[in-house]
């Protein structure tokens, strides 16, 4: 029986039964699989986890419903993707892919397998593309799907794979080559874990044991701006670890709060002032220390930053620059006289383009920065 169907089979039969199931060790479990079965039973009736006939049905059903809590969870952390492709649907054009590579005699047949020439393009070995049963490996999912890509166009494409699939980068390339397109217009970035910890102990999550944390949950819990911002604290290739209780904190331990408050500092300081950041564009800047000129010369520097970020793929960089403007204006507040001082609204205008660099900085993230807390 199908994985996903046997697990809603199980899942529903502890629902309908109100009894104990024990769980094979191989099977996915978990409150989502039994939410699942209770919309099947709702849409096929109770007698359908007993129907092996419906297996694909139910298979084909969980998958949509799971698809729609993907797209619901992302939604929320205001993430979209415009297109979204089905795996099994790709194999439906394996046979016109393998003709374009047995055209160039990019593919030659060896012990009854089928190989693709990989080793043309710097792969250690050439790779299997169809088994000796005649059924197209991942690979060839692959490469069905990176034709369809490429067909549409494109100036650049960005795949972005767990690091522990390295070893494809070349053969995948080498594919991209074989169908007639330029391999260079393909980047990929590999992504490492991601270490959940609440209260600095590490969460432990297994799939199969049913101890899952949804990405709705966390959201939920730490808000959307935070999540987005943690994620982009860390190059991609590096291993991640956050702690969501840290999240929640209304102080300096929590980044996206430290970024918030500079910037809804700075509107304070305005409004005690009774100016607007409009009324001080004209101000001449005069008599700035040294701290104020340093504040100003970092706040220049959002531009380059940016600029930097988008060419290494290191979002990291604007996460990084965020938190030291932040410092620097919250250092500058406590240490500083601003209202009322000889020259307050030089200051003013130092952080009035303060705000606007965290403001922008924020925005490129997909992050609203917060005017009052």
């Amino acid at each position: 029986m199908d994985l996903l169907a046997l697990s809603l089979y199980l899942a529903g039969r502890e629902h309908i039964l109100q009894k104990e199931v024990e769980y094979p060790e191989k099977y996915y479990r978990g409150d989502y699989l039994i939410d699942i079965a209770r919309l099947c039973e709702q849409k096929y009736g109770a007698r359908v986890f007993e129907d092996v006939s419906k297996e694909q049905e139910l298979a084909l059903f969980a998958k949509d419903e799971v698809l729609a809590m993907i797209k619901s969870d992302l939604s929320d952390l205001g993430v979209k993707f415009d297109n979204f492709v089905s795996e099994k649907s790709l194999y439906e054009n394996w046979d016109k892919t393998k003709a374009v590579l047995e055209s160039n005699g990019s593919i030659y047949n060896k012990d009854g397998k089928d190989f693709i020439r990989s080793t043309d393009h710097g792969d250690d070995s050439d790779r299997v593309v169809v088994r000796e049963n005649g059924v197209p490996t991942y690979l060839a999912g692959d490469i069905i799907y990176h034709k369809d890509k490429f067909e549409r166009g494109y100036d650049k494409y960005i795949n972005i794979w767990g690091a522990d699939h390295h070893g494809y980068i070349k053969r995948v390339k080498s594919a991209v080559a074989f169908l007639g397109y330029d391999p260079e217009k393909l980047e990929i970035l590999l992504s490492q874990m991601v270490a959940l910890l609440q209260g600095g102990e590490p969460y432990k999550m297994s799939k199969r044991a049913g101890t899952v944390i949804s990405m709705s949950e966390i959201t939920e819990q730490i808000g959307s701006d935070a999540l987005r911002f943690i994620f982009l604290t860390k190059k991609s290739d590096t291993h991640l670890e956050f702690d969501i209780d840290t999240l929640k904190n209304n102080d300096s331990s929590n980044p996206i709060f430290y970024i918030n408050y500079a910037h809804a500092r700075i509107n304070q300081v305005f409004k005690k002032a009774e100016l607007s950041h409009d009324d001080i564009v004209e101000e001449p800047l005069e008599g700035l220390n040294q701290p104020a000129l340093d504040m100003l010369y970092e706040s220049l520097l959002l531009k380059s930053i940016l600029e930097e970020a988008f060419e290494k793929r290191e979002m990291q960089k604007i996460t990084e620059y965020l938190q030291s403007l932040s410092g620097s204006v919250h250092k500058f507040y406590s240490e500083y006289k601003i209202v009322g001082s000889k020259n307050q609204n030089s200051y003013l205008k130092v952080l009035s383009l303060a705000a606007l660099s965290i403001r922008t900085g924020l925005k490129v993230l997909g992050i609203d920065a917060k005017e009052v807390m």
